[in-house]
C-alpha cells in the first residue's frame, strides 16, 4: 500500500507454502507496483480498526482495513462508508488476498475482521 519496493527477509530457500503464497500473490504484487506510484493514506483510525486507501492507474482504488487487535475479541465488526473512502455505491469489489469477487458495494459495506488480519480490495468503476 506504500508503493514501496517489495522486500523480504525470509530465508528463502526455508519459506513455506503459505509465506511464498503471501509473497507471490500476483493481485498484491500489482497494487505494490502499480504504475501510478502514489502511496497510500490513512482516511480512518479509531481504536484497533485502520483503513488506507490508494488510488491506482485506470481510476481503480486499493483499500486495506487492517484490525490491529490483540485482546479476547477475536472479531471486529467493520463499516466502511464508500464516500469517506473516495468511492461509490455500484464500484466493484475484489477480495485481493482470497481471490474473490464481492460484486458491487453498497455506500455501507459491513464485514467482519479478525484479530490481527488485514482485508485489501480493489475497487473498480
Amino acid at each position: 500500500m506504500l508503493a514501496a519496493p517489495l522486500l523480504a527477509g525470509n530465508n528463502l530457500s526455508q519459506l513455506t507454502p503459505e509465506i511464498t503464497a503471501i509473497l507471490t500473490n500476483r493481485e498484491v504484487i500489482a497494487i505494490d507496483q502499480d504504475p501510478l506510484g502514489h502511496q497510500a493514506e490513512r482516511i480512518f483510525a479509531e481504536g484497533p480498526i485502520e483503513i488506507w486507501s490508494r488510488p491506482l492507474a485506470c481510476g481503480a482504488m486499493a483499500l486495506e482495513v487492517i484490525n490491529y487487535s490483540e485482546g479476547d475479541t477475536f472479531l471486529h465488526d467493520v463499516s466502511l462508508q464508500l464516500k469517506e473512502a473516495g468511492a461509490a455505491p455500484g464500484w466493484k469489489a475484489c477480495d485481493v488476498w482470497a481471490g474473490k469477487d464481492l460484486g458491487a458495494l453498497q455506500d455501507d459495506f459491513q464485514f467482519m475482521l479478525k484479530r490481527q488480519s488485514a482485508l485489501l480490495l480493489r475497487l473498480t468503476k
